[in-house]
């Protein structure tokens, strides 16, 4: 993925108001983020723990969704798999839900998927992350291939919001 400026991020959201993305919380360390190893800029806003935000880039332009993450469940964390990477995490997993673009948002209509707590399925695809014993199934596809998986789900996601 492609460096980006906190100016990009904000303007590429899809799924809220102008004045909502200048308001939300981007990440200040933009420029040490591991940009090379990321299919996506994933993120969760330290003011608002139920709030997390994407930033892909498709078809050559960054798209980015505002998500509201599900309250964790109480009592004993189960083993869920991230529907974007295909990790497995104890309790690391969220349901994730973006109200959808434009009139369907506004009528309350969202999108959601269980995706890794922390937004950082690049890095345990790329084992640069570990998720703990047992969280990635063995495959016999490339790296490359895990990759292009992500970013398809990745893509099938955004569709759903934006579609």
């Amino acid at each position: 993925m492609k460096p980006l400026t906190e100016q990009q991020i904000r303007a590429a959201f899809v799924n809220c108001t102008k004045g909502e993305a200048k308001r939300l919380s981007v990440p200040r360390d933009l420029a040490e983020r591991p940009w090379d190893d990321l299919d996506y800029l994933g993120w969760r806003d330290p003011q608002a723990p139920d709030r997390a935000y994407l930033v892909a880039e498709l078809d050559g332009r960054p798209t980015a969704l505002a998500l509201r993450a599900s309250a964790g469940a109480v009592g004993q964390a189960r083993r869920s798999m991230c529907s974007m990477c295909l990790t497995t995490h104890s309790g690391g997993v969220a349901l994730m839900v973006a109200p959808k673009a434009g009139r369907a948002g506004l009528q309350g209509n969202s999108v959601g998927a269980y995706l890794c707590a922390d937004l950082a399925c690049s890095l345990y695809v790329r084992g640069l992350r570990d998720a703990g014993i047992g969280a990635r199934l063995h495959e016999t596809i490339s790296l490359r291939e895990k990759t292009d998986r992500t970013v398809a789900n990745l893509a099938a996601f955004v569709a759903k919001v934006t579609g």
